[in-house]
């Protein structure tokens, strides 16, 4: 069993979803394309023909009349126990990206950690109903943004802080609760 460290704890790492698949026109390679539930980024991955077409054959839901690769690996995860919680992308180095499987067995505490190439996470992932995250210093080095969607939500966001009054912001108050904002009975009056 291969392991890498990656220390979940001090990653931010954000949700993927699969977006599907292209091929490179340069190089004719296969590449899956994950994005964010907003698809605002996207992160395009160089694969190669067999892990896309293990992909593909995941994402059509196309039944096979002998297993492969992936789904003998899904059946070994299930017959002993494993449940595949996530698979994290993590790192990218060299235009080489890293990913971990993250497995436990019901009822335990132990996570195993398990390096992988992105692309079979992809496929095992798709099989079994596992999310994807991407860290994001990896999406950092790597992502493409939607300029549109990111240029209006910037736009929206400037309208806002336009608009914004110190006065709509909600004081914490580690006390009383939250709900004690400049003005309220309880809160920080004007004059003070």
């Amino acid at each position: 069993m291969y392991t890498t460290p990656c220390l979940l704890s001090e990653v931010t790492v954000i949700e993927m979803v699969v977006k599907g698949l292209a091929v490179d026109s340069n190089s004719r390679q296969p590449v899956v394309i994950l994005t964010d539930p907003q698809e605002k980024r996207f992160l395009p991955i160089w694969i190669g023909f067999s892990e896309a077409d293990a992909i593909l054959l995941a994402l059509e839901k196309i039944p096979v009349p002998r297993p492969g690769t992936h789904d003998l690996i899904k059946s070994l995860v299930e017959l002993c126990g494993l449940t595949l919680d996530k698979v994290v992308v993590h790192d990218i180095r060299d235009n080489t990206f890293y990913a971990n499987l993250y497995l436990s067995r019901s009822g335990q505490a132990e996570v195993v950690e398990v390096d992988s190439r992105p692309s079979d996470g992809i496929a095992l992932a798709l099989r079994l109903g596992a999310p994807i995250f991407v860290s994001e210093t990896v999406m950092g080095q790597a992502a493409i943004m939607d300029r549109t969607k990111y240029e209006a939500e910037m736009e929206e966001f400037k309208k806002f802080l336009d608009q914004v009054t110190p006065s709509d912001f909600i004081r914490y108050d580690s006390q009383g609760g939250s709900d004690k904002g400049p003005g309220a009975p309880g809160g920080p009056q004007p004059n003070d």
